[in-house]
């Protein structure tokens, strides 16, 4: 007779081989399903990043994300050095003060804020970031000095910008949607009402002057604010933009993006990029003409941080005073003229209007 405590472990020693042969099989058919799956999918242009990028982000970019999400993975980013948070000893208020001011001023923009994440470059900018209780994430430059002025096209403010490029490009790999402002433009109305929710429309981006059609490639653009999707296109589109920066001498990344555009970038990675119209989405470059339809207002066509604070502070007096009409007043007020910025460029004042 068999010996009990033998074909019982036999037994169960059969059935452990067994499972280990299911389990194998059905992780082998996972496995070549995945693979399929991923040789199936159009093929981009592999990032240049390894994952010690990932690691130089830390899990901190991931929280930071998140908290500042919403629902559908779209953050508001704006990036802030020492420059644009501190008073001047001559000025009462600062470039950020301004910025979120019109968020409290605007209409259903106020909580927004809490999908806003103030990246900063510096120890001031992100201390005082964390003194107004935001959403902050320190972006660390390798050392690099970026707390000052940077006037517009000088060597350190190219670099500021490809570095912001960077960044937003990381963002965007780890599948979030984003709405980037720069600080200089303020939000008298809720953007994501006159941005289209076509999920198909990759790309949206602001311009200097609209030329009345969406589509036009002629447009002048303005990476101080747009609206991207995060998907294969929108990183490839990034990547190679950013692959342009050693190339690119004298070059802000504007510029080199606006090349790209021309070149026919958007045809080679099936973009669709809509190009945002003025009278919603103005700036000093172009006024919108119609108070009841603004949305932002850019500071662009502008020099100087001393400048820009000076007349967005004038913009959003103007804003301030349409508020106050009555509802069913058909008078539609006129932008006074940025002289301040129009000076910052050596340029004689404009007559009032």
């Amino acid at each position: 007779m068999d010996n009990p405590k033998l074909t019982i472990g036999s037994f169960a020693m059969a059935t452990f081989l067994f499972a280990g042969v299911v389990l194998l099989y059905h992780w082998s058919s996972y496995f070549s399903n995945e693979l399929v799956l991923t040789q199936k999918k159009p093929l981009c242009k592999q990032s240049n990043f390894t994952t010690t990028n990932i690691e130089a982000y830390g899990d901190g970019l991931d929280s930071a994300l998140a908290k500042a999400s919403m629902g559908n993975r779209t953050v508001i980013i704006a990036i802030v050095n020492k420059a644009y948070v501190e008073q001047d000893v001559e000025s009462d208020t600062t470039m950020l003060d301004i910025f979120l001011g019109s968020f409290w001023l605007g209409e259903g923009t106020r909580s927004l804020i809490d999908h806003l994440l103030i990246v900063a470059v510096d120890r001031t900018a992100y201390d005082r970031c964390q003194f107004l209780k935001l959403n902050c994430f320190r972006l660390e430059t390798n050392a690099v000095d970026f707390e000052g002025e940077k006037i517009y096209m000088s060597k350190d403010f190219i670099k500021m910008m490809w570095r912001r490029t960077r960044f937003l490009l990381e963002v965007l790999k780890r599948r979030y949607n984003f709405v980037f402002t720069d600080t200089d433009v303020m939000w008298l109305r809720n953007p994501f009402t006159r941005l289209s929710k076509n999920e198909t429309e990759d790309l949206q981006i602001s311009t200097d002057m609209y030329l009345g059609d969406p589509w036009s490639k002629n447009h002048l653009i303005n990476t101080g604010f747009y609206f991207v999707r995060s998907n294969n296109k929108t990183i490839s589109l990034f990547e190679t933009w950013y692959g342009q920066k050693d190339n690119s001498t004298g070059k802000k990344e504007q510029d080199v993006l606006l090349d790209l555009i021309r070149s026919g970038i958007i045809e080679h990675l099936g973009l669709r990029v809509r190009f945002l119209d003025t009278l919603y989405f103005s700036g000093f470059c172009q006024d919108s003409k119609d108070f009841r339809a603004v949305t932002t207002i850019h500071a662009n066509c502008c020099r100087s941080i001393i400048a820009k604070v000076a007349d967005m502070k004038v913009a959003l007096r103007d804003w301030k005073r349409f508020r106050r009409l009555e509802a069913n007043s058909t008078v539609n007020p006129q932008w006074t003229k940025h002289n301040r910025c129009w000076q910052s460029w050596g340029r004689p004042s404009k007559t009032k209007g």
